[in-house]
């Protein structure tokens, strides 16, 4: 358009004969003269903005609609006395687990996960929820019980999956972490894991602590003075590893033996990657039509250059 125009300037530019030319030369030239230009800068504009209109742009809006079958996880969790063992330097044993277990929250997407802590009683901390922020402040809540060193395995396997039975997840899980033998509770552990898997649920067992004796803080108090300090005394670990062994056969579960920190994140790791949530996605795509203004715009301003042409800027002849 740019060249058509030139070669039209210069072939075809009109002209009107005078004699003479003087008293002509003599008038100043008007602003709109050197703006006669300007017609072309309009025709390019508004067939450029034509050209857009016509290229249809669209604007896209993305719905993502997203199917889950997702797993129901229940952390079962030992916070009996013995779980203040210091084999887990620099911090024990419940501090450690506490940690590890927001750590394998916090790779879950779309799981609900529950809570419940055991020692000689058993009770739900958290109900299975999507909440993970809530669940990690009810896990930094967690502290020792005073029901001494005695621990119900049994009882707990059964809070646990009294909050499981009536699940609709694909898979059911229990992840049961303790450090001693079952010692306390009417349910023996094995029963309450043989009921657990009649509710398709799968016990996952971990054990805590270094075998022989572990380091252990204990109050001792002067029986002179009655003051009392803080004092570490080794005492031997009682974990009983067949019966958690039998209580995940039993499940279709594994058992897990965790003597340090690195290995019990190792251990939830892998537990991680046993039980994966399936999500299907399926997006849906609408577009709006957004060439009016372009298609407008054009139009104006072809219109402008159209009456400009043929008033201010016309030609004589």
């Amino acid at each position: 358009m740019v060249w058509i125009y030139i070669v039209r300037e210069k072939k075809f530019r009109p002209a009107v004969r005078f004699s003479d030319l003087s008293s002509i030369l003599k008038i100043p030239k008007s602003s709109f003269v050197k703006l006669r230009h300007s017609i072309l800068v309009l025709r390019l504009i508004g067939t450029g903005l034509l050209f857009v209109a016509l290229a249809r742009p669209q604007e896209g809006r993305s719905d993502e609609e997203v199917t889950t079958e997702g797993v129901d996880i229940v952390l079962v969790l030992d916070v009996s006395l013995s779980m203040k063992a210091l084999d887990f330097k620099p911090e024990d044993r419940l501090t450690v687990a506490k940690e590890r277990i927001k750590e394998f929250i916090a790779k879950r997407q779309n799981d609900r996960i529950g809570l419940v802590v055991f020692a000689a009683r058993s009770f739900t901390k958290c109900p299975l929820t999507l909440d993970y922020s809530v669940l990690n402040t009810f896990i930094d809540d967690i502290t020792y019980t005073d029901f001494s060193y005695q621990t119900a395995i049994g009882t707990a396997i059964a809070t646990a999956a009294n909050r499981l039975k009536d699940s609709n997840a694909k898979s059911k899980v229990m992840i049961l972490l303790t450090d001693g033998a079952s010692n306390a509770g009417e349910i023996p552990p094995v029963t309450a894991a043989k009921a657990a898997q009649e509710f398709g649920i799968k016990i996952y067992t971990i054990g805590v602590g270094k075998e022989g004796q572990v380091p252990m803080p204990v109050t001792v108090q002067n029986p002179f003075t009655g003051q009392t300090h803080q004092d570490v005394q080794m005492v031997e670990s009682d974990l009983d590893e067949p019966t958690l062994q039998q209580i995940a056969q039993t499940t279709g579960g594994v058992y897990f033996r965790a003597q340090n920190s690195e290995k019990l994140k190792e251990i939830y790791d892998q537990i991680d990657k046993l039980e994966k949530t399936e999500i299907k996605t399926t997006i849906f795509t609408s577009y709006e039509e957004r060439f009016y203004p372009w298609l407008l715009a054009g139009f104006i301003v072809l219109l402008l250059e159209l009456v400009l042409q043929n008033t201010r800027f016309r030609r004589i002849p």
